[in-house]
């Protein structure tokens, strides 16, 4: 062999080419998803703070200046608003676009027809979702914090929320992807009534759980909502002085509830997806 002659490289093994092109069209999707996310940021703004920010206002404030309720009663709110928004936000995030997806506008099928196994596609609407409930959260506490006047910190407090509030966002985006596979689109308001509603008042987002013990039969409906935990685990870690459940049980709960959603979410998806 002469020196001018090159020496043709090794071509890939199939199944690498196939792992590399998969993670480079995830990458793409999850980056095309990303600056849409960032294009729309008034739109996700407005989808985050307006419910909860109503619910705090009237709540807190406004009940507040009439002495219906007490005046730290909004330190007592905030931590459940705070994980309402993320847990709503990356369920609606990803609900909603799922169920027009496969239902009217087929928009999925393009990104069925990408080089990435099924599984990875829900997997990135997942993480999508999952970044704009934690989004969500970082936007509605300065907000609240003004609408109140005060906000409740606690700086040691900051690695137990942020773990309470990723797992709580996770479990959100994973009941989206469930809810997304299995409602046709004609019962998007019923979904609405008979899902979000309930979702949304057992979740002890406005009472602490423990204190409902003179109500034992309402208080074991609020301990089968995943919500419960991410509003108790933000509590904890923003005020613990208040009655709460052990942050190590709401986030083993929370983590249980995330892999369980997951799994539906996907399986459901596959369905859809393959039907």
């Amino acid at each position: 062999m002469s020196v001018t002659d090159t020496v043709e490289p090794a071509p890939m093994p199939a199944p690498t080419a196939r792992r590399a092109s998969a993670w480079r069209a995830f990458n793409a999707i999850l980056w095309r998803d990303t600056v849409v996310t960032a294009k729309e940021f008034w739109v996700l703004l407005i989808q985050v703070a307006l419910t909860p920010l109503f619910m705090l206002f009237i709540f807190a404030k406004v009940l507040g200046s009439v002495n219906y309720v007490s005046d730290d009663y909004g330190h007592l709110l905030l931590p459940g608003i705070v994980a309402l928004s993320a847990f709503l936000t990356a369920l609606q995030s990803v609900a909603f676009p799922l169920i027009m997806e496969f239902g009217w506008t087929k928009e999925i099928e393009d990104r069925l027809l990408a080089p990435l196994p099924t599984d990875l596609v829900a997997i990135e609407k997942l993480v999508v979702a999952t970044v704009r409930g934690l989004i969500s959260a970082v936007i509605i506490y300065p907000i609240g914090a003004l609408v109140l006047g005060s906000e409740p910190w606690r700086p040691e407090g900051l690695p137990l929320l942020l773990v309470v509030l990723l797992l709580g966002a996770w479990v959100g985006a994973g009941i989206g992807i469930t809810m997304g596979t299995l409602v046709p689109p004609a019962r998007i308001s019923i979904m609405f009534a008979a899902i979000l509603t309930p979702l949304m008042f057992t979740g002890a987002t406005q009472y602490p759980w423990p204190s409902l013990d003179s109500m034992r039969w309402f208080q074991v409906i609020t301990a089968l909502n995943p919500l419960t935990y991410c509003a108790e685990g933000v509590r904890a870690a923003m005020v613990p002085d208040v009655p709460h459940i052990a942050p190590w049980i709401c986030v083993l709960v929370l983590l249980g509830s995330a892999l369980v959603f997951t799994a539906s979410g996907l399986a459901g998806f596959r369905r859809r997806a393959l039907a």
